[in-house]
């Protein structure tokens, strides 16, 4: 809660407006959920919405991965997140660093952080606005939400599209010679975690020699 803090940074009317929205649906949302058929994808606080196969990582894995894609990015650098919004949020609180970041993400509760936010359908891997150059990102963070061959292969199609060359993929550790065929990506020693224990083990993948190993 935002009481005690005195050193609040100062938002933009923008976005305070769809904060007051947040905490106003948040209150409604359960009565919502009956009379109206709750609407998913409205504003709500971003909580793992795992019809959409959202798993957050643990504080500690996202704050980890945030500073090798700094490092990584370099000075200036541009960060891509595809479908790894709990990394995006950690390079956010890591305001005044030199580097920018996007977020390309199916769900679109996360419009919320305005022209940084990307609709994103892996279904359509290079339906992307055209202010999204080919090669445009130091460093393409991702983290495809199904552990499928399908899903993996058009992430990758975006990728490929948008990074100069390194790429830092997460998922499952059954995924590692899909990863390699489709990403030429290697598995690292580090091993992700998440906020919820999930049945199948993750590992991270990487196309560069990496801080993760």
């Amino acid at each position: 809660k935002m009481d005690d803090d005195d050193d609040i940074p100062q938002l933009s009317s923008h976005t305070l407006a769809a904060l007051q929205e947040f905490y106003l649906e948040q209150q409604q949302r359960e009565g919502m959920k009956t009379s109206q058929g709750f609407n998913q994808y409205s504003i709500g606080s971003i909580e793992e919405d795992w019809q959409l196969s959202q798993f957050w990582y643990s504080d500690e894995t996202a704050s980890c991965l945030a500073k090798e894609a700094v490092l990584e990015a370099g000075k200036g650098g541009r960060i891509a997140c595809i479908s790894a919004p709990s990394v995006y949020q950690k390079l956010k609180e890591q305001d005044g660093e030199d580097f920018s970041v996007c977020i390309l993400e199916y769900d679109r509760r996360f419009s919320v952080y305005g022209e940084e936010f990307i609709f994103y359908d892996y279904n359509h891997p290079l339906d992307l606005p055209e202010n999204l150059l080919p090669h445009s990102f130091d460093i393409v963070i991702a983290d495809p939400p199904y552990l499928s061959e399908e899903c993996l292969r058009k992430t990758a199609e975006t990728i490929k599209y948008l990074t100069k060359g390194k790429i830092l993929l997460c998922t499952g550790a059954v995924m590692e010679e899909q990863a390699a065929k489709h990403l030429g990506v290697k598995m690292c020693k580090f091993i992700p975690k998440h906020s919820r224990n999930l049945a199948n083990e993750f590992r991270c993948y990487v196309n560069y020699a990496s801080g993760l190993d």
